[in-house]
């Protein structure tokens, strides 16, 4: 018969066995699972809050002023004459 001290061994070493895998399973799949989805959330408010500010304002020099300063924070180039925010083209050598 198996005597209650190896039982209970036995019972011990299983349930960290399991407790190690789960524990890897949140490390490599769940946790950065959901912090993404956090950030992607994130994103979405701001932009909303952003396209909600740039539509209160009053006129179209605002308008502009706002969208440059915008365009420019995300890291992006402004076109004065046409009002467009392009990706800013890659740098020589670097």
């Amino acid at each position: 018969m198996i005597s209650r001290l190896s039982l209970a061994a036995g019972a011990l070493s299983g349930g960290l066995v399991v407790f190690l895998v789960m524990q890897a399973i949140n490390t490599l799949w769940v946790i950065p699972e959901a912090k993404e989805e956090g950030r992607k959330l994130e994103r979405a408010e701001l932009d909303s809050a952003t396209n909600k500010a740039i539509g209160e304002l009053a006129d179209e020099a605002d308008r502009a002023r706002f969208n440059r300063r915008l365009c420019i924070e995300r890291g992006r180039l402004y076109i004065n004459a046409t009002g467009q925010c392009i990706e800013r083209p890659a740098q020589p050598g670097g």
